[in-house]
């Protein structure tokens, strides 16, 4: 793209700062895989008590959102926290890469036995030249293996205004969120 505008150089930067990010923690993981005696990162990963950072950075790169907290918010296992930090993430990329000029909205609801999220955008507020990929690509098939890993359930889809939603549930067992606070 010739002189693209600042927005655009600005969506472009945090898009290639959230995937220099999760390419990172998938060189860990399958450090983990490969090797019996990988050792991890001193750096802790993030969890949902860093998306005040996450959401900062889409706001600057132009992605107008707002996040809801429903339910007593709790520590949860590691897994948990860093699953759906990444979900977040990665919905909110595809909001910034799919709906150029849409607004979103992060709900994170802590309930008896998980954890739910849902991600909603609107519809593209400005026409793109790159055709709209939901679905096709490989961020939605991460957050469909980060979920299912973890047991959990998820759904995707445009919505009736021609947004488009991700919702998820993480079941979180009694014992295990209270092992981890």
């Amino acid at each position: 793209v010739e002189n693209p505008p600042p927005e655009l150089e600005q969506a472009f930067v945090t898009i290639r700062e959230n995937a220099v990010a999760a390419l990172t923690e998938l060189r860990r993981v399958l450090g983990v895989v490969r090797a019996a005696d990988y050792e991890a990162p001193d750096a802790p990963q993030p969890t949902l008590a860093d998306l005040g950072v996450l959401l900062a950075n889409v706001r600057e790169a132009g992605l107008s959102v707002e996040k809801t907290v429903t339910g007593a918010v709790r520590e949860l296992p590691q897994g948990v926290e860093l699953s759906a930090y990444r979900i977040v993430q990665e919905a909110l990329s595809n909001t910034l890469r799919h709906a150029p000029g849409a607004t979103a909205r992060v709900e994170i609801g802590y309930v008896l036995g998980g954890l739910g999220l849902r991600i909603v955008n609107g519809p593209a507020q400005t026409t793109t030249l790159v055709k709209s990929t939901h679905g096709a690509g490989h961020g939605i098939t991460g957050m469909r293996e980060r979920v299912t890993m973890l047991d959990g359930e998820m759904t995707t889809g445009e919505t009736d205004d021609g947004g488009y939603e991700v919702t998820v549930f993480l079941p979180v067992p009694l014992r295990a969120a209270e092992e981890s606070g």
